[in-house]
């Protein structure tokens, strides 16, 4: 299952770069990649470092996206757990 989920986003990450008309070279050049590990990263090898997605989500404009995805309190179960948490609402979207 991991293994085909970073097979997916490696895809969708390199759908975003062609989307956006840049080479590898580029976006590997503007996340200070190398070229090995950017391939890696559109692979989908989950041996490839977190900072190093990130690093390129964010050259695709992508981790404002991800973040918001990735809270808990952006879904009904976060919001009625919430007091688990500490806090009660979502952060706003700046």
């Amino acid at each position: 299952m991991v293994s085909e989920t970073a097979e997916l986003l490696g895809e969708h990450l390199k759908q975003w770069r062609i989307l956006l008309g840049l080479s590898q070279e580029l976006a590997a050049e503007r996340a200070n990649l190398s070229m090995p590990t950017l391939r890696r990263i559109e692979r989908g090898d989950t041996g490839v470092r977190l900072g190093s997605v990130l690093a390129l989500m964010d050259v695709l404009n992508l981790t404002e996206r991800l973040t918001e995805v990735a809270d808990p309190l952006s879904t009904d179960l976060g919001r009625m757990r919430a007091h688990l948490l500490g806090r009660q609402r979502a952060r706003r979207s700046q």
